[in-house]
């Protein structure tokens, strides 16, 4: 089999079998990730780098290929003949070529295909200015809510939206927004030079792929505080760090600046984590939402960031939720085993007492572990 035939087969395997990622390594054979599980490919191990390099050389775009070699490290994007889009990184390691690839799908999902609660589809129905952050580690379904949310706005809004992506991932279709979207790497050299000429592009949405330094947040802060509707990705695990994460980014003397332009901008941080579903082959999210109101206001303009779990936790009815709030859902909605919560909250004991209330289903998940 060519290299050419072996990954374009490679690639579609992710699609058969329901595969988020693929992992390509010198002496080993190919891994898939399923459900959050690495599991090899019954195929014979790489056993040079020069095959490796051959396979994606066919499909590196040759205006990036010296990005490789100059660098050692290369992102970009394909299409597969399944129609999903591929994300990849090339990269070497021990003077040899690896890959990891991540699949996206073709079809742009809904907010319901996502399991995601109410409020995100709220939250950007009535958000028209102002920035919203998608927040999570690598691989928590940043990339597919931002594409939900910006799905929403193509549909049912008249507007002029702009993505800046590295690399583009799900590709739109102008329904009753028109849609520029730019490559880093092909269409603009950086994120930090596609900010600085965007507003005057006359964008009404600005999507960002991810919030990576200085540059891009300020950049992204100063685009919502004159009016502009701004996503982005973050990559952080909950609301507060969120935060703390922003203001990484600046020197300490800012610190009041940028607090001051958040508690004007901010609209909402959404962050998530994948958890195995009760079906077979399936993930769910746990969410947590800060919405800003104006105690949120006052407490960011105040550097108040520990009193905001709370906020969270007391403002469910506004639709704020905490991932507590969100595991005890899941598991009265018979989505995640109880064992499965327990692994992934922020607190055992506040997750025992919230599942309290929660009668026993037919089923007995309450109080059930996988595999009894």
């Amino acid at each position: 089999m060519s290299p050419r035939e072996l990954i374009e087969n490679l690639l579609a395997g992710m699609t058969k079998f329901g595969a988020s990622d693929l992992h390509v390594k010198v002496g080993y054979k190919p891994f898939y990730r399923v459900t959050g599980q690495l599991r090899q490919v019954e195929l014979p191990p790489f056993e040079s780098s020069d095959f490796i390099e051959q396979m994606f050389r066919e499909i590196i775009p040759q205006t990036r290929r010296h990005e490789y070699d100059q660098h050692g490290d290369l992102d970009f994007s394909v299409h597969g003949v399944t129609g999903d889009r591929y994300r990849i990184n090339v990269f070497r390691a021990t003077g040899e070529m690896h890959a990891a690839v991540r699949r996206v799908q073709s079809k742009i999902p809904s907010f319901e295909s996502l399991q995601l609660p109410p409020v995100y589809e709220a939250t950007i129905a009535k958000t028209f200015a102002g920035l919203i952050l998608v927040s999570g580690v690598t691989g928590s379904g940043k990339s597919s809510t931002l594409a939900a949310l910006l799905e929403h706005v193509n549909q049912t809004r008249s507007t002029h939206i702009i993505t800046i992506e590295d690399p583009v991932e799900f590709t739109f279709k102008a329904k009753n927004s028109i849609i520029s979207q730019r490559e880093i790497g092909i269409d603009v050299p950086s994120y930090a030079e596609s900010l600085r000429y965007v507003v005057r592009q006359d964008p009404d949405v600005i999507f960002i792929g991810e919030m990576r330094d200085r540059d891009t947040m300020l950049a992204a802060i100063q685009a919502a505080e004159t009016g502009h509707l701004v996503l982005g990705s973050i990559h952080c695990s909950d609301a507060t760090q969120t935060f703390a994460r922003i203001l990484e980014f600046f020197p300490h003397e800012d610190h009041d600046f940028i607090r001051s332009s958040l508690a004007n901008s901010l609209a909402a941080i959404m962050c998530q984590r994948l958890l195995p579903s009760i079906e077979e082959n399936e993930r769910v999210p746990a969410v947590e939402v800060l919405l800003n109101n104006a105690t949120v206001r006052d407490k960011i303009r105040r550097g108040e960031d520990e009193d905001l779990p709370a906020i969270i936790a007391t403002s469910t009815n506004d639709g704020m939720r905490n991932f507590t709030f969100s595991l005890a859902e899941l598991i009265e909605n018979e989505k995640i085993y109880y064992d499965v919560a327990m692994e992934h909250a922020p607190s055992r004991e506040a997750l025992a007492s919230a599942v309290k209330g929660i009668k026993t289903s037919a089923q007995g998940l309450v109080g059930r572990v996988r595999g009894k």
